[in-house]
């Protein structure tokens, strides 16, 4: 722990970062997970031909570089770049050779089960060999892919927003959202460029974003984030914190960020005014053309700072009753309940990369309400993000990644 002193002249202890977690049992873990994949693979590859060991080789560097990128100057080394980079491209491959495995073990296995049922004659010495192949070509294919996809400029997805009593003058309000960049080993500062650059052309009235920005501490990716000081949008832009930054030193993040001109928002909000104040006729009409945009720390960061506890009813404190329009930036999704009842008309979240790549995106509902897209939750919208960079592997496949400029537009109902 240590100390800082707050603006009212308080100090109080200030959590030092998450230490990297244990190496040694996951790099084990893995390695078994890449025998299993070996025994059940190679023996059946080198039936069908003779680069079997290739199949081996690409097998024992996965499982050498995948702990490469995990490890830390704690642990008493550092591998560079290069390293970093084929174990997370390792991680992405390994990741789709393990699943598909387990799919083609089950399959031969209910294969065997309807041949005895049914006294069908399976013909094992073509269907191994060959469903052998089909995993690491599939598992091959889809981290090609995925690569490419992640590495790409995040495209610009635009979703319009009915909300019911939308003031005229918020008609057409804009808000550039950006989430779960996750800046750190391989996003680096012109990956950042390029979507500080996308983001400008849209011509935004705000900015959000929320959450997920670093994998690293301020140190370590100071120069990779400088580029997001050149977002440039009306109202400006607004960030929230998401459980990663708690993972990277939040406090020294949050002080960085707004050294950057962005606006970060810790359990409050501000009031966006989008009519000139000369030119409102009354006190109402003026508060009614008012967005009210708040934000909340991470939905587990009480557990990093108590402090910190998200608390969507505190972020509301003190803001005009009068503004009726209340947007609300969260991390994760399953704010929303909560945002719901304290009376938001959208809350904005990322987290959940849409899976990122298939399978994880069947696992997200068990930890998550919404997955991608945009919800209803009682009388607020709720919209997630799929993520502007990517967590880990360079690596998406069926979920692709996302700028979405969401209009706010007045509901038909």
């Amino acid at each position: 722990m240590h100390g800082t002193r707050l603006a009212d002249g308080v100090s109080r202890a200030v959590p030092e970062p998450i230490a990297p977690m244990p190496i040694r049992p996951l790099s084990a873990l893995t390695a078994l997970l890449h025998v299993y994949i070996a025994l059940r693979l190679v023996p059946a590859l080198a039936v069908l031909t003779p680069a079997w060991p290739l199949a081996l080789v690409a097998l024992a560097v996965s499982a050498f570089t995948i702990p490469l990128p995990f490890l830390s100057r704690r642990d008493g080394a550092s591998p560079g770049t290069a390293l970093k980079w084929i174990g997370l491209i390792s991680m992405g491959w390994f990741s789709s050779m393990f699943v598909l495995t387990l799919v083609r073990d089950a399959a031969l296995g209910l294969t065997w089960l309807a041949g005895v049922a049914g006294g069908v004659q399976v013909q094992w010495a073509a269907l191994k060999p060959w469903s052998a192949l089909a995993v690491l070509a599939m598992a091959t294919a889809t981290s090609a892919i995925g690569f490419l996809n992640a590495r790409r400029t995040a495209s610009v997805k635009r979703v319009e927003v009915p909300i019911r009593g939308l003031p005229q003058a918020l008609e057409g309000f804009t808000i550039a959202q950006l989430s779960d960049i996750h800046v750190g080993p391989t996003i680096r500062n012109t990956y950042i460029q390029r979507i500080v650059d996308a983001v400008n052309r849209l011509g935004a009235d705000a900015i959000a974003i929320t959450g997920d920005l670093v994998d690293g501490t301020v140190a370590e990716l100071r120069e990779h984030i400088a580029p997001l000081a050149g977002l440039r949008a009306r109202h400006g832009t607004f960030v929230v914190t998401g459980n990663h930054e708690y993972y990277a030193g939040a406090h020294a993040w949050i002080d960085e960020l707004r050294r950057l001109g962005l606006k970060v928002l810790l359990n409050e909000h501000v009031v966006l005014q989008t009519r000139n104040v000369r030119g409102a006729q009354t006190d109402e009409e003026l508060f009614e053309s008012a967005l009210v945009l708040a934000g909340v720390t991470d939905f587990t960061a009480g557990h990093f700072d108590a402090a910190h506890a998200s608390d969507p009813h505190l972020a509301l404190y003190d803001a005009p009753p009068l503004v009726h329009t209340r947007v609300l930036l969260a991390h994760q999704p399953r704010s929303a309940p909560v945002a719901a009842a304290a009376g938001y008309q959208l809350q904005l979240s990322g987290h959940t990369h849409g899976g990122q790549f298939f399978p994880w995106n069947l696992f997200v509902p068990m930890q998550q309400p919404f997955t991608a897209g945009l919800h209803r939750l009682h009388d607020m919208w709720i919209y997630v993000s799929r993520g502007t960079g990517y967590w880990g592997p360079p690596k998406r496949f069926g979920a692709p990644s996302e700028i979405t400029l969401l209009t706010l537009v007045p509901a038909r109902d």
